[in-house]
């Protein structure tokens, strides 16, 4: 295995978010290499206690040599971040005071070709998140149906070419099947006119986003674990995520104002009869982007985006 590398983004912005108490609960839901979850550890006692999850088996490998210094007060689980609620049940913890969900792909996925990952470096299609997961890129590319592409294509990668891409996946592999990233981004390029192949991101990045989405489940379970987090956070403790794309935004801001809400009643109701109260507060209405400085030395974190909220 290569060196599992993990530029934590919004190293700063998340602790101050977080703002961690020493003899608190944390959950750093997508551990990744461990860089989020050091920080956190650090500024642990040794009555605090962090819960690590990452649904990657090598990123838990990396996580744990990490955060060994902190091995007294950090809990590593090999899961997926749904399945939270069980995770932090069978700790026998009541409550949280606080979580951080990373929704990025980590760098050593992306740079590791044998992941599958990257249209940048040729491999065999997979994209799994976890290597035990059934379903596959190549599984995707070569089982579905030319509809499902085209609707996979758009709903996760918002592809305005998502038909003629189809349509060309599905001749393509009438004759073989596709094998690798770079068969694949061949025959995206192919299928795509000359003004599409001329604009400022990669021709393939977007069917490659879709294909992932599709393949880890991605969108499915970030409404459900945000409202378990939530749940489980003590009064004025924080949840922390960060996205970036803006689908994976769109849902947690949904999710957030849904949790922020208080009464719902019609307008013209002369008193409120929901007895619906907000559960949250937003700690900062408008999304946290990266600074210049990170930018620069991290321009794969230009399209991040943390949200906060503290529970009431």
């Amino acid at each position: 295995m290569s060196s599992f590398s993990h530029y934590p983004v919004l190293f700063e912005e998340v602790m101050e978010g977080l703002s961690v108490l020493p003899d608190g609960v944390y959950v750093d839901c997508t551990a990744g290499g461990g860089g989020h979850s050091s920080g956190i550890a650090c500024r642990l006692s040794e009555k605090g206690r962090l819960i690590a999850i990452d649904r990657d088996a090598e990123a838990i490998s990396a996580a744990k040599d990490r955060l060994r210094p902190y091995s007294d007060r950090v809990f590593l689980f090999h899961s997926n971040f749904s399945s939270v609620r069980s995770v932090i049940g069978s700790l026998n913890i009541e409550g949280i005071n606080g979580a951080l969900i990373d929704l990025g792909v980590s760098s050593y996925q992306l740079d590791t070709a044998s992941r599958g990952f990257s249209y940048m470096q040729n491999a065999p299609l997979d994209m799994r998140m976890d290597k035990d997961s059934s379903l596959s890129a190549y599984d995707v590319v070569n089982s579905y149906d030319e509809a499902k592409i085209r609707k996979v294509l758009f709903e996760y990668g918002e592809e305005s070419f998502a038909p003629k891409i189809a349509s060309a996946i599905v001749k393509s592999r009438s004759e073989k099947p596709i094998e690798t990233t770079f068969e694949l981004v061949d025959v995206i390029k192919k299928a795509l006119p000359a003004k599409a192949l001329n604009g400022g991101h990669h021709p393939a990045k977007k069917s490659f986003q879709a294909i992932r989405i599709e393949v880890n489940g991605e969108l499915d379970v970030i409404a459900p674990t945000l409202e378990e987090l939530v749940g489980m956070l003590k009064k004025g403790g924080r949840l922390a995520v960060i996205t970036f794309h803006s689908l994976e935004d769109r849902i947690v801001k949904k999710t957030f104002a849904t949790l922020c809400a208080g009464c719902i009643c019609p307008a013209d109701f002369p008193v409120c009869v929901c007895g619906r109260k907000p559960v949250v507060r937003l700690v900062n209405k408008k999304p946290i982007l990266p600074s210049a400085r990170e930018l620069e030395e991290n321009p794969r974190s230009r399209s991040a985006k943390l949200r906060i909220v503290e529970k009431l």
